[in-house]
């Protein structure tokens, strides 16, 4: 059995888990509640160290929530982005902003003071929706490798297939499908409803968010989620590059007119491999972990699985970083939100860039 712990998807082998033995060696443990029974053991760190993981955790949140919303509103303003490329990446920079703004700052709390105290049914959300946007990003990456490999291999044929109603249709689908898997799992799941019929109660001590599921469920999870989709990425855009490179060798030999059109079509794909290359590197320590952790037999400190857990979070914050330094319109619609020029009648028609 495994323990999917709220506020990060925390996996646990149930019967080796011990929260009130001597396999935790802390300096100070105290009671999530001091005076309610079967409480769940609290690891209390120093207030210097505590103020210090607030304030690079709250700055951490900060730049995921602004920086993700600047993408939303710039793509949803100016009118040339609304592409298809783009609107996939908008829903996209939704989900990551949702990561921010509603799983990042209770899993911040969580994180600092080691005990969950918004109770059962917010614990039961918070992972699903933690679940949900997990499997809503690697979805969207999905569909944007699709994208990019019908925009670099059949640029000819690329506006007949992949049009704004196909698109809209794909990202309805991948909110649909993640809001089940991540919802569905966790509230119709064996969950903490069931913790009758377990037989070691300290998991569902007071103060502890644990949301139970079995070793098949876990490895499924973490294939279905995450290895799979990967690898399925990874060679599509293995062949885009390999067909981009032949394109770039038959320009240099023949005048093409669509020239520029498809340079910025190669660039945007290497913008968004670049953006798939960390997501993986963001989430690949964790899975693995998870992975390997399903047939080991040693237990894992909760500081370490919270470090797996932040660093795949750092993936949401990195995008719109991305998008700013390898997207000239980013920069220039940014400029015109800084300056106040968004305001100006007909700013949604401004020109980012020309074909």
């Amino acid at each position: 059995m495994f323990v999917f712990l709220g506020g990060g998807i925390k996996i646990y082998i149930v019967n080796r888990i011990m929260l009130k033995n001597k396999t935790w060696i802390l300096e100070d443990i105290t009671l999530c509640y001091t005076f309610i029974e079967n409480s769940c053991p609290k690891q209390t760190y120093s207030l210097a160290v505590r103020v210090f993981m607030y304030v690079i955790l709250c700055i951490l949140i900060t730049f995921t929530v602004c920086g993700n919303l600047l993408v939303i509103i710039i793509i949803s303003h100016f009118k040339q982005l609304h592409t298809p490329t783009n609107y996939l990446t908008l829903s996209l920079a939704v989900a990551d902003f949702l990561l921010g703004g509603l799983v990042m700052p209770p899993s911040m709390i969580r994180s600092v003071e080691t005990c969950w105290y918004f109770g059962d049914f917010f614990c039961k959300f918070h992972t699903s929706t933690d679940m949900m946007l997990c499997l809503s990003s690697i979805l969207h990456l999905s569909f944007i490798s699709v994208d990019r490999y019908y925009a670099v291999c059949f640029p000819l044929t690329y506006n007949a297939k992949i049009n704004v109603g196909l698109v809209g249709r794909a990202i309805f689908l991948i909110w649909c499908c993640s809001a089940a898997y991540g919802f569905g799992i966790v509230f119709y799941g064996i969950s903490m409803k069931n913790a009758d019929s377990f037989s070691d109660q300290s998991l569902f001590c007071i103060g502890g968010c644990f949301v139970v599921h079995t070793l098949v469920t876990t490895v499924i999870t973490s294939l279905v989620g995450f290895v799979i989709p990967a690898f399925i990425i990874l060679g599509i855009y293995l062949k885009i590059f390999i067909v981009a490179k032949k394109q770039i060798r038959a320009i240099k030999k023949t005048i093409d007119k669509n020239a520029a059109s498809r340079q910025r079509e190669r660039k945007a794909a290497k913008t968004l491999a670049i953006v798939i290359g960390v997501y993986i590197t963001c989430w690949t320590p964790f899975f693995l972990w998870s992975m390997m952790f399903s047939f080991s037999n040693n237990s894992t400190p909760a500081s370490v699985i919270d470090t797996l857990v932040w660093f795949a979070y750092i993936n949401s914050t990195c995008n719109p970083c991305i998008y700013a330094f390898f997207y000239n319109w980013f920069r220039k619609a940014l400029r015109m939100i800084v300056c106040g020029n968004i305001f100006n009648n007909h700013s949604a028609w401004a020109i980012l860039y020309t074909d």
